[in-house]
């Protein structure tokens, strides 16, 4: 299932064969929240621009169309018409976003609908049944994403129960991939580690749940509010204790720069929503660092937006058009912002493959760092 095929120090290059096709890692998966990538960019794009994986949002979904609609259009790749690999988060970061409109007991997390208000319930067995009718190739196990700020004793009862949580998720996959009706009956889990930025809650949590023998093991909790010095101690403390024959997720990170550090300690998977989110405002990502295209000085600017480009964006389009498309709020110029960054992106991964491959990742990384920072 998992196979490293290179390793170079820390860094992995590896293949997670799925049922619904190998993923090459380390990995950026495109991140469509709501089924859809923000920015009016199509699952058909999507395979233009070289994404593998895509991720969504199991409490969105959840809250709008309803994972039964999900199910009963065939699943989410169906749905959405993408046969490559989905993973889906599992509600639990909502626990933290919506910090206003939650309450946590043991049996779960009881939550106001952000759009119409109205009280929903989710648990371990919740999340797990809304993942398995949405039918993704990856599910992960609900948890809770406590505060970087949060106290030691909040931190340490909070990563228990997400331990018990995560018990109970294992449970209930089991019995729901055994039952007929399920659309994927090959659905993976991953475990998630927390304990905010304590060190030893980390490990010893990282332990308990490298125990469990589950398919994948992601780092929760980072990138919510600590610096960037914060999540590499951690990272270098966490993921040795983590089984390095399975793959190990980095949620919700992040930068270029996060990535390749991140990378450098032995992680695969990543996501996040920043070359989407930057994109929609005109924040475009190049070797030499980013660029906002609202700049005057990129009006009469008749170069792609980076030179040597293959996305759809530089092969046709100058700087000075986008532009105006972004200064005339067409949403051409945001899409075409947003397909050059996941492109961007997904490309910086195939040269981090490469780079292991070769055994010369520290050299790539040095480079590619120089023009971010």
């Amino acid at each position: 299932m998992y196979k490293i095929l290179k390793k170079d120090g820390k860094a992995k290059r590896a293949e997670f064969t799925t049922v619904h096709g190998t993923i090459q890692t380390p990995v950026f998966m495109n991140v469509g929240t709501a089924a859809a990538i923000k920015g009016a960019v199509a699952t058909t794009d999507l395979k233009e621009i070289g994404t593998q994986v895509e991720l969504s949002n199991t409490y969105h979904l959840h809250v709008r169309p309803g994972d039964e609609v999900v199910k009963k259009m065939g699943g989410l790749h169906k749905f959405m018409n993408w046969d490559r690999p989905i993973l889906t988060d599992s509600g639990g970061f909502q626990v933290f976003s919506l910090a206003g409109l939650r309450k946590i007991k043991e049996e779960g997390v009881y939550f106001q609908s952000h759009i119409d208000g109205r009280k929903i319930f989710m648990g371990p067995e919740e999340s797990m049944q809304i993942q398995s009718n949405l039918a993704s190739t990856i599910a992960m196990a609900f948890d809770e994403c406590p505060s970087s700020v949060a106290s030691r004793e909040y931190v340490q009862a909070s990563v228990d129960r997400t331990t018990r949580w995560l018990r109970r998720c294992r449970a209930e996959m089991e019995r729901l991939n055994q039952k007929e009706d399920t659309i994927n009956r090959h659905q993976l889990l991953f475990g998630i580690n927390q304990g905010a930025v304590y060190e030893d809650i980390r490990i010893a949590h990282a332990r308990e749940i490298a125990d469990m023998d589950l398919d994948g093991y992601a780092v929760g909790g980072l990138a919510v509010g600590e610096s960037h010095e914060e999540m590499y101690r951690i990272l270098d403390a966490v993921v040795p204790c983590l089984p390095e024959e399975k793959p190990t997720y980095l949620m919700g990170v992040g930068t270029p720069a996060n990535i390749l550090e991140a990378v450098d300690r032995g992680v695969d998977f990543f996501d996040c929503v920043y070359p989407t989110r930057n994109g929609r405002h005109g924040h475009v990502y190049t070797n030499l660092g980013k660029l906002n295209l609202f700049n005057a000085k990129f009006e009469l600017d008749s170069r792609p937006i980076e030179e040597g480009c293959q996305c759809p964006a530089c092969r046709n389009y100058s700087r000075a058009y986008i532009r105006h498309l972004l200064k005339a709020k067409e949403m051409l110029g945001m899409r075409l912002c947003v397909l050059h960054n996941l492109y961007f992106y997904n490309k910086m991964m195939e040269e981090i493959r490469e780079a292991i491959e070769q055994g010369t990742y520290q050299e790539y990384k040095k480079q590619k760092l120089e023009g971010f920072l």
